[in-house]
């Protein structure tokens, strides 16, 4: 059924561009690093550093590079993020609706995310779309984010091309993830970082809703053998 189409296989970052989650992490960031007496990062800070996996993060944004501090941080984190932080952080507006109709038509969906395993897997359950995805990597197995492994692994999963495939993210992260997997991208301009910091890493196309999705994935042309 997929034959004819120029991507078969779309794979989706998480945070910032399926679930609008950005508030949430900015908000326990914050509030980690006043428990842990670091100083608390601005917004902007935090920001810029989602999408990486979270050890990475903690280096970028405290200096932190001990993995017993590193460890007492994300304990901190995750406690936060999971049962004391109220922000909300549902699906954003039209997800469903995009994600169904792509499954109609046969495309395989899949997600490369800066969460751990165990985050992803309450995130699907919570709101009730893991069984749209078929393939996944979290940041607990595999390199962080620029680092091609994620898709690697997801290519050699799924047995597709990286020229079958195209990643879609909110972040330069995601996007120089899959410049370096030789793998065409789509920028999201609803997360964490806008336009032009999208568009300097050369993506395929840059949306404004996830409505526009179908429609860019049908203009797409199928390259020649």
């Amino acid at each position: 059924m997929s034959s004819n189409l120029r991507f078969p296989l779309v794979v989706f970052d998480w945070d910032g561009t399926l679930m609008d989650s950005v508030p949430r992490i900015v908000s326990c960031m914050q509030k980690m690093a006043q428990q842990a007496s670091l100083p608390v990062p601005a917004e902007s800070a935090v920001r810029d550093i989602i999408g990486l996996s979270l050890w990475v993060a903690l280096e970028r944004l405290f200096d932190c590079h001990e993995e017993s501090e590193q460890q007492q941080l994300i304990a901190i984190y995750r406690e936060l993020y999971v049962h004391t932080d109220p922000t909300p952080s549902p699906l954003f507006n039209g997800v469903v609706d995009v994600l169904t109709e792509l499954t109609e038509q046969g495309v395989q969906l899949g997600v490369a995310t800066g969460k751990a395993r165990q985050g992803l897997e309450r995130a699907w359950q919570q709101t009730n779309t893991g069984h749209f995805f078929s393939v996944s990597r979290c940041a607990d197995e595999a390199q962080s984010k620029p680092h091609p492994q994620m898709l690697q692994q997801i290519l050699t999963h799924t047995g597709y091309t990286a020229e079958q495939t195209v990643m879609i993210g909110d972040s330069r992260y995601d996007l120089q993830m899959a410049k370096n997997a030789g793998m065409p991208s789509i920028g999201v301009t609803w997360g964490v970082h806008d336009h032009g910091e999208l568009d300097a890493e050369q993506p395929i196309a840059i949306m404004q809703a996830i409505e526009e999705l179908p429609y860019i994935l049908r203009q797409a042309k199928i390259t020649p053998a």
